[in-house]
């Protein structure tokens, strides 16, 4: 028998550094009212560095981003869509380099992550959490 999942839950923020904070309230608050708290520190840390990226490398002046989660029955879906194009590289920072360690961080904690194109611009990047303890 397949358990009814949560619609995804959708919430678009300003290109503002106080929304990076917002957006890891969003996601912590979803999951708790969905139910899953297994994962939710990890979700938490890849929405924070995935949306200082979006702000820092992808939207434009009067452009935001989207964030968004889905729950299947054994994963959650993170997102995060922004108005840019260029891909996202994972970079492997010297120890004495002050940033770059973003998508080391979400590679190390997420299942699986990636980019896809946005129509009709921009990209969308996810990560994926089994769920379960």
């Amino acid at each position: 028998m397949r358990l009814a999942m949560p619609d995804p839950a959708k919430q678009f923020f300003a290109a503002t550094p106080a929304s990076v904070g917002l957006a890891r309230q969003f996601a912590m608050t979803t999951l708790a009212s969905w139910g899953l708290p297994a994962r939710a520190e990890e979700i938490r840390l890849c929405v924070s560095e995935l949306a200082s990226n979006a702000l820092t490398h992808g939207t434009t002046p009067g452009h935001g981003f989207l964030v968004t989660l889905a729950a299947e029955e054994d994963f959650v879906r993170l997102e995060v869509h922004d108005t840019q194009s260029p891909r996202p590289e994972v970079q492997h920072p010297s120890s004495t380099d002050t940033s770059g360690r973003g998508l080391l961080i979400v590679e190390a904690l997420s299942d699986g992550w990636g980019v896809q194109d946005r129509q009709p611009l921009g990209k969308v990047v996810w990560s994926c959490f089994k769920s379960g303890d």
